[in-house]
C-alpha cells in the first residue's frame, strides 16, 4: 500500500467575513445594531434591549434617548418572524412610560400592532402587541386610533386565547376603549359579551376583576343589560357574589348589578328567583365597608323607578337600609341615607322609615363627614315632605339646635330644609317665609309659637272647641274631592247591589268649581248615595210598572228598609275611609282669579305690585287713615266670623275687615300663585309686612346701566300700593307700632 497523503484544508473564501461573536456592555451599541443587515444580530439585539428595558423606567427613558424606538417601529414589521417577535416585545414593554407613548402616537404605531394581532402571529407576539395596545388605550389620541383602525375586533377573538397573558391584556384594553360610547356600541355588535362572561370563570383573579370592571361600564347601556340577561349573565354575578372565596371581586360584581337593577323586567327576574332576597342579606352581613355601600348604591340606582320601589319594598329594603344606617363605614351610611331619598318617592316606604330610620339620621348630623350629614339632611327633608307623621323629627332637630354643643351646620339646615316642607311651622316658629318658599292650599297662620313648642295640626286645631284665642287664618282654594276608591270599596261592601253609580254620587270638579260651595242638602243627598236625578228617574219607573198594584205597595216598605240600611252603611264608610280635609274657600278662589285677570296684563312688576296691593286692601276694608287705626274694628269682625263658623279656624276669604298681618299673608297667596315673587316678614304686636325685590330705574343720561335689585317694604294699610325702602323712616314706622 501507498504512503497516505494527508489532505490539506482549503482556505475561506477571500470575500467571506469570519463569524464575530460581539459582547457589548454599552446599550447605545446595541441600539445601532437595530440598523443592521442580519435577521441573527437584529433578533439578538432585540432580546438584548428587552432585558434591559424590563429592568426598570429609567432604562425605558435611556432607551428613548438613544433613538431606539424608530428602528424597533420598523423592525415590528419586520419579514423574520424572530425578529418581528423580539421587536414587539420590546414595544409592549416599553409603552408602559409616558414619554414613549408620546412618541409612539406621532409615529402612528397603532395600525402596525394592531396587525400582530393576526391569527398566524405566535402567541407570544400576541401577548406583548395586546400589551402595547392595553398601555396606548390609556390616553385619549390613542383609543380613538384603536378603535378607528379596527383594533377592538382582533382584541375581542383574543378574549378565547389560550394564553392567559393574552386574555389579560385584551380585556384590559378593551376596558380602557369601552370608556367612549362608541365602542360601547361595537362590543355590542362584534358579540362580545359571551367571551366577557367565560373570563369570569378564569382562574386568575386580575383576569375576572378587568372584565367585571367592563361590564359595569358596558352595562350602564340598556341594550348591554339586555343581551347580559339573555346570555344568563346575572348567574355568572351571583355566583361570584356567593362565593366568599371571590370577596375581592364582589365589590366590582355589585357595580354591574346595580346598573341591571336600574330594568323593572331585571329586578323581576332576580326577585323571582330569589336573588334580590340574597342581595339585601348579602348587604346586610358583610363585613366590607365597599360592599355595603356599592349594595346601597345599586339600591338607589332601582330606586329611580316607581315599579323597582314597589318591589323593593315588597321585600322590605328599609330594614335592609336602616341595618346601614348603623354601620361603622362612613361611605355606606352616605349611601345608604342617598338610598332612602330615592325610596322616599315611596309614600308606603316612606312610612315604614319614620319610626326607625328618623331618629338615626338625626344623630348623622352630628357626624364628622361632611358627606354623611348632608346625605343625612336631604334624606330627613325626603322623609317629611308631605308626611306629617314623619315631620315630628322636627322635635328632634329643634333639640339638637337648641343646644349649643351638638348644633351644626348641618343640623340647622336639616331644620330649614324641614320646615321647607311644612311652611305653617316655619311662619309659626320662624316668623319668615322667603320668596321661594310658596304658600300652598292647606297653609295655616297660627301665630307666633316659641322654639320647641310643638304646633298642632289643622285637623286637630279643627276639633278644638271655640276660644277666645288668635284666630287661625286657613288657606284653602283648593276643591273637595272624595277618593274614587272610597266608592269602590262602599260599593263592594254592598255586595253590588247599589243602584246608583260614582258619577251621581258626587259632582264632577267642573260642577263643584261652577257652584263654588255645596250646598247641605245637595251634601245630604251625596252622603245618601242618591241625587235628585237618580230619584226621579226611580220614581218615574215605579209609576210607570205599576199594573201590580197591591203586590208592588206590599214590597215597597222593603226596600226603602233596604235602601235606608245602605244609605247608611254608605255613610260610616265614607266617615270611616274618607281622611278630613279642611274647609273649601271659594272667595279666596274667586281672589286668585279676578287678581290673575287684572295685574298679569301689567307690563312691569312694580306695576303689578302696586296694583295686587291695592286689590288686597280693597278685598279687607281699604285704606286706614294712621289716627283712626284704633276705630276699625277687625277683632270684633273676625269673632264674628269664628262664632257663625263655631271655629277657631277661619279661611281667609271670609276676612273682610283684616289688618296688617291679615293683608300681608293674603298678599303673599296671591302673588306666589300669578307668579309674583315676595317674602312674608312677621313682626310684634300684630304686625306683618311684604318685602319686594325690584330693579330702579337707570339715571337719567345713562342709558343700559343695569341696577342691583333693592328691597322695599309694602304698604298695605295706610296708602295701599305704596313703595318704601327696606330701612328707611317710613319703613320702620310701618314696621312698628
Amino acid at each position: 500500500m501507498g504512503k497516505k497523503v494527508k489532505k490539506e484544508v482549503e482556505p475561506p473564501p477571500k470575500d467571506v467575513f469570519d463569524p464575530l461573536s460581539i459582547e457589548s456592555k454599552k446599550a447605545a451599541t446595541v441600539v445601532l445594531m437595530l440598523n443592521s443587515p442580519e435577521e441573527e444580530v437584529l433578533a439578538k439585539a432585540c432580546d438584548a434591549i428587552y432585558k434591559f428595558a424590563s429592568k426598570g423606567d429609567e432604562n425605558k427613558v435611556t432607551l428613548l434617548g438613544l433613538g431606539a424606538v424608530e428602528p424597533l417601529f420598523k423592525l415590528v414589521s419586520h419579514e423574520d418572524p424572530l425578529v418581528r417577535r423580539n421587536a414587539t416585545m420590546v414595544f409592549g414593554i416599553m409603552a408602559s412610560n409616558n414619554d414613549v407613548r408620546k412618541l409612539l402616537r406621532e409615529l402612528d404605531v397603532t395600525n402596525s400592532v394592531i396587525a400582530r394581532l393576526a391569527p398566524e402571529e405566535d402567541i407570544v407576539v400576541h401577548e406583548f402587541a395586546s400589551l402595547c395596545l392595553a398601555h396606548m388605550a390609556v390616553e385619549y389620541t390613542s383609543k380613538a386610533q384603536i378603535f378607528e383602525q379596527g383594533g377592538l375586533e382582533p382584541l375581542i377573538r383574543l378574549l378565547s386565547s389560550p394564553d392567559p397573558d393574552v386574555k389579560k391584556n385584551s380585556v384590559e384594553c378593551i376596558y380602557h376603549l369601552v370608556q367612549d360610547f362608541q365602542s360601547r356600541a361595537a362590543v355590542r355588535e362584534l358579540n362580545a359579551i359571551p367571551a366577557l362572561l367565560e373570563l369570569l370563570k378564569s382562574e386568575y383573579p386580575v383576569v375576572q376583576l378587568l372584565a367585571l370592571k367592563t361590564f359595569g361600564v358596558i352595562s350602564n347601556d340598556r341594550e348591554t343589560r339586555i343581551i347580559l340577561r339573555e346570555n344568563q349573565g346575572l348567574d355568572h354575578l351571583f355566583k361570584i357574589l356567593e362565593t366568599k372565596e371571590f370577596n375581592d371581586l364582589h365589590v366590582e360584581a355589585l357595580a354591574v348589578v346595580a346598573n341591571c337593577l336600574e330594568d323593572v323586567d331585571t329586578m323581576q327576574l332576580i326577585q323571582q328567583t330569589g336573588g334580590l332576597k340574597k342581595l339585601l342579606s348579602f348587604a346586610e352581613m358583610s363585613t366590607i365597608p365597599d360592599i355595603q355601600k356599592n349594595a346601597a348604591k345599586a339600591i338607589t340606582k332601582a330606586a329611580y323607578d316607581p315599579e323597582n320601589r314597589r318591589i323593593l319594598h315588597e321585600e322590605e329594603i328599609e330594614k335592609c337600609l336602616v341595618t346601614l344606617l348603623g354601620t361603622d363605614n362612613d361611605g355606606a351610611k352616605a349611601a345608604a341615607s342617598q338610598a332612602i331619598s330615592a325610596m322616599c318617592e315611596s309614600l308606603a316606604s316612606k312610612d315604614a322609615f319614620g319610626i326607625q330610620g328618623i331618629p338615626q339620621l338625626v344623630q348623622l348630623l352630628s357626624s364628622e363627614n361632611e358627606e354623611v350629614k348632608e346625605g343625612a339632611a336631604i334624606a330627613l327633608a325626603n322623609l317629611t315632605t308631605a308626611s306629617p307623621s314623619n315631620a315630628s323629627a322636627l322635635d328632634i332637630l329643634e333639640e339638637i339646635n337648641l343646644s349649643t354643643g351638638r348644633k351644626n351646620n348641618f343640623s340647622e339646615g336639616a331644620l330649614d330644609k324641614l320646615l321647607d316642607n311644612n311652611l305653617s311651622q316655619k311662619y309659626s316658629q320662624m316668623g319668615y317665609l322667603s320668596s321661594s318658599n310658596i304658600i300652598t292650599d292647606g297653609f295655616y297662620d297660627y301665630g307666633q309659637v316659641k322654639p320647641g313648642v310643638k304646633l298642632l295640626s289643622l285637623e286637630e286645631l279643627n276639633l278644638q272647641e271655640l276660644n277666645d284665642h288668635r284666630a287661625i287664618i286657613l288657606v284653602n282654594a283648593k276643591l273637595p274631592d272624595v277618593s274614587l276608591s272610597v266608592e269602590d270599596k262602599s260599593q263592594d261592601r254592598y255586595d253590588g247591589r247599589t243602584t246608583s253609580s260614582s258619577s251621581s254620587i258626587r259632582k264632577s270638579s267642573k260642577e263643584r268649581a261652577s257652584s263654588a260651595v255645596v250646598s247641605p242638602v245637595e251634601e245630604k243627598q251625596e252622603s245618601s248615595g242618591r241625587s235628585p236625578s237618580s230619584l226621579s228617574k226611580s220614581s218615574t219607573r215605579e209609576k210607570g210598572s205599576r199594573k201590580g198594584k197591591g203586590k208592588k205597595e206590599e214590597e215597597k216598605p222593603k226596600d226603602e228598609e233596604e235602601l235606608q240600611t245602605m244609605s247608611k252603611i254608605r255613610q260610616e264608610v265614607i266617615l270611616e275611609k274618607v281622611p278630613w280635609l279642611p274647609p273649601f274657600d271659594s272667595i279666596l278662589l274667586d281672589y286668585i282669579m279676578d287678581a290673575s285677570k287684572i295685574v298679569l296684563p301689567l307690563t312691569t312688576t312694580k306695576e303689578q305690585v302696586v296694583a295686587l296691593a291695592q286689590f288686597v286692601a280693597d278685598k279687607m276694608g281699604g285704606p286706614i287713615e294712621r289716627d283712626k287705626l284704633h276705630e276699625f274694628s277687625w277683632e270684633l269682625h273676625i269673632s264674628e266670623i269664628e262664632f257663625e263658623l263655631k271655629c277657631n279656624v277661619v279661611p281667609i276669604g271670609k276676612i273682610k275687615k283684616g289688618t296688617f298681618y291679615h293683608r300681608a299673608l293674603l298678599f303673599k297667596v296671591i302673588a306666589d300663585r300669578i307668579g309674583i315673587g315676595c317674602s312674608l316678614v312677621r313682626g310684634e304686636y300684630g304686625r306683618a309686612w311684604n318685602e319686594v325685590k325690584l330693579v330702579d330705574d337707570s339715571p337719567q343720561g345713562i342709558t343700559g346701566l343695569l341696577l342691583p335689585p333693592q328691597v322695599y317694604i309694602l304698604d298695605l294699610m295706610y296708602q295701599p300700593g305704596c313703595l318704601m325702602k327696606q330701612g328707611s323712616a317710613e319703613a320702620d314706622h310701618y314696621q312698628r307700632i
